[in-house]
């Protein structure tokens, strides 16, 4: 972790490391957390293996969607670790991602009370990171980490 380019959330998920893996990785469950509320969110493409991609819609009233997120799968190490980037769209080409380029890396490890999850933004350089976080990063990454825990612990 360096401080200046990478912000990083973990908690405990009171539910089995399959359940949020599987959260993670199936496209109907992804779309049940993924996004803050009270937005949704939908998913039109999810190919979770290193390669695979994934893009995601975004709606405030459920009709009227607009692009979220178009990024690739990096990593997919079957239960224990998932590494995606925008930088890169869902098709493998460069991209100039708005409002700015993230690689996310998710880790998922056995815990006495259930899952360790943790969850790594890693930008380019401090500008991405500030602009990041001016825009809510911690807020939505941690809601959307509530989020998932909720559905994984239902």
């Amino acid at each position: 972790m360096n401080p200046d380019l990478d912000f990083m959330i973990e908690r405990i998920i009171r539910a089995p490391r399959a359940t949020v893996w599987k959260a993670w990785t199936t496209p109907e469950l992804f779309e049940k957390w993924w996004i803050p509320k009270p937005y949704s969110c939908r998913v039109d493409a999810f190919a979770p293996h290193a390669g695979g991609g994934f893009v995601t819609m975004m709606s405030e009233d459920g009709s009227a969607f607009t692009p979220h997120m178009d990024a690739a799968f990096l990593v997919v190490d079957e239960g224990e670790r998932l590494v995606f980037t925008n930088a890169v769209d869902s098709t493998l080409r460069p991209a100039n991602p708005m409002p700015v380029p993230v690689t996310g890396e998710v880790t998922l490890a056995d815990h006495a009370d259930g899952t360790l999850y943790r969850i790594v933004a890693r930008h380019g350089d401090p500008r991405a990171r500030a602009r990041h976080e001016e825009l809510g990063l911690s807020d939505g990454w941690g809601s959307v980490a509530e989020q998932l825990a909720a559905l994984a612990e239902a």
